[in-house]
């Protein structure tokens, strides 16, 4: 063993402890958040510095097939991928001792990739501490453990519970419905404690089978790493039971939709105060101006937090999601709420995100927002007080209505990136078309023998 074992965290040196190391898996997130990369021996990845992969990974669509975003050509130049040792993690359902290690992407020059999302989020927190403030979100979680399905023509039906009988829904905080699939909840829990990533609770949501998490707050670009790491985490668990976690947005019919939900909250760097809250305690400038750069930027970026077809049947009125870019106090039928705390811990919730996104795309979005608020000065409405579900209806009504929103925010693509900006919205459209070549069940029953 070399020098780098003293630079990763003492979770993955525990690991090394019991286990012999044979394989390092150097991982980078695509747009959809899926770990593309190298599994490598380990006595080569002591050798190595970095490695190579095509910068066309983010060039291809979630089908697998490839928008048409090369600007010089569909080259596939090689980027260079360089670890991130304190990402370094075990991989604990691997059969063989194995180490996953995050890595950054770079251009042949040295450069970071505009378009990998873990740059897109770390060049939004740059400009954050530029300012002199310090970024802090807490990601929730919501999936669904369903039973297997091997038939993309059969809908999706919860899991089979200890009990013999399907996950029943509307058990929302149910401690014997949590009870039901807790061999897939105590593995997840061994393999978040292997991993080093701490759980702040589990709880059991609206939906047959349908689990959160939360996670502790943090550092945006380490919370997205856990969440990242916490989605392959959760299905590697699920399979060992016989079942299926999901991520999709709304994946079962007549149940509610799974979210991301952000808690944002911004620290001076000089005095390590939160600057939502004032001396007296009271809400600041700042705060509103949060609030108010989401509900003016946040119709720009529904393609970033709901960025499939899928996405756009999580937001149904009166049904567990919000369909507003309302604000309301300790109020969840707003898109954006202010939890219940003490003036030091006050934080402002982005509800609008599903859990399909990729994690540091969305948080950057969501931050991109808050962060032209508070440098535009950009005043919250009033607060909403009341059902905001008979609020008018502020989110683009599908996909590609977002992505007409997101194209022409050119402010935004300054903050986000504009390489970013231009790959995702070709990726997007591209997904988007290929979604359109599919005839679906509903088409074939209603217009089949009715037109």
């Amino acid at each position: 063993m070399t020098e780098w074992i003293d630079q990763i965290p003492q979770a993955a040196r525990d690991y090394l402890e019991k286990n012999r190391l044979d394989e390092v898996e150097c991982v980078v997130p695509d747009f959809p958040g899926i770990a593309r990369g190298k599994a490598v021996p380990a006595s080569k990845w002591e050798r190595q510095k970095y490695f190579h992969l095509p910068n066309s990974i983010f060039f291809q669509t979630i089908t697998g097939d490839w928008g048409e975003a090369a600007e010089d050509g569909f080259t596939e130049p090689d980027m260079t991928l360089r670890p991130d040792l304190s990402t370094t993690t075990a991989a604990p359902w691997a059969a063989d001792g194995t180490l996953q290690v995050i890595h950054d992407a770079f251009d042949q020059k040295g450069r970071p990739v505009g378009c990998a999302p873990r740059n897109v989020l770390k060049r939004v927190v740059e400009l954050y501490r530029k300012e002199g403030w310090e970024p802090v979100v807490a990601p929730e979680m919501e999936f669904y453990l369903v039973g297997r399905n091997i038939d993309p023509a059969k809908p999706i039906e919860p899991m089979m519970g200890r009990t013999g009988r399907p996950a029943a829904g509307r058990q929302a905080y149910s401690m014997s419905a949590v009870d039901d699939y807790g061999p897939v909840i105590d593995d997840i829990y061994e393999f978040a404690e292997i991993q080093g990533i701490e759980i702040d609770g589990i709880t059991q949501e609206g939906g047959a089978g349908q689990l959160e998490i939360n996670l502790r707050h943090g550092d945006p670009v380490k919370l997205a790493d856990e969440v990242f790491y916490f989605k392959r985490l959760i299905r590697e668990a699920a399979l060992k039971h016989d079942c299926f976690a999901t991520f999709m947005a709304k994946p079962i019919e007549g149940e509610p939709g799974s979210a991301m939900h952000i808690h944002h909250s911004v620290v001076d760097i000089k005095t390590g105060k939160n600057i939502f809250a004032g001396p007296q305690g009271g809400e600041t400038d700042a705060f509103f101006h949060f609030i108010g750069g989401l509900q003016e930027h946040m119709p720009s970026v529904i393609a970033v937090i709901a960025p499939y077809v899928n996405s756009y049947r999580r937001y149904v009125r009166n049904h567990a999601a919000p369909i507003n870019l309302e604000w309301g106090r300790d109020n969840r039928t707003t898109g954006i709420r202010i939890p219940i705390s003490s003036p030091d811990s006050r934080r402002i919730e982005n509800r609008l995100a599903g859990m399909d996104c990729n994690p540091y795309l969305c948080i950057a979005a969501s931050l991109a927002c808050g962060y032209l608020g508070m440098k535009n000065e950009i005043w919250a409405d009033k607060r909403f007080q009341g059902d905001a579900y008979e609020a008018e209806d502020e989110i683009p009504a599908g996909l590609n209505a977002a992505l007409d929103l997101f194209d022409a925010a050119k402010e935004m693509h300054e903050v986000l990136g504009p390489e970013f900006a231009r790959v995702y919205s070709i990726v997007k459209r591209t997904e988007y078309d290929e979604f359109l070549q599919v005839i679906s069940p509903w088409e074939r029953e209603h217009l089949l023998l009715n037109v």
